[in-house]
């Protein structure tokens, strides 16, 4: 059952008595500061993902032109040989 805005006034008016306004504030503080480090916190792990996912689709990149070079070359060693017969 949810307290209604008669009781939730007066929680926070013996919330306020019990601790006082500028500890109230520095409270406040304090959470908004811990909101704000989790949210970071979060992007920077998913920027952390991003990077590492681009940097494993250029090495896959790297590789596959590599690969790719590399079959041409074959490839031309294989036709020159015929020719020669």
């Amino acid at each position: 059952m949810m307290p209604g805005p008669f009781e939730l006034i007066i929680i926070l008016v013996i919330v306020l008595v019990l601790f006082g306004g500028k500890r109230l504030k520095n409270i406040g503080g304090d959470l908004g500061n811990a909101i704000k480090g989790f949210k970071k916190s979060m992007k920077d792990g998913e920027d952390k993902k991003l990077d590492d996912k681009e940097s494993i689709i250029e090495a896959e990149t790297v590789q596959r032109k590599k690969n790719d070079k590399d079959d041409v070359i074959e490839a031309e060693t294989v036709d020159t040989n015929k020719d020669k017969k």
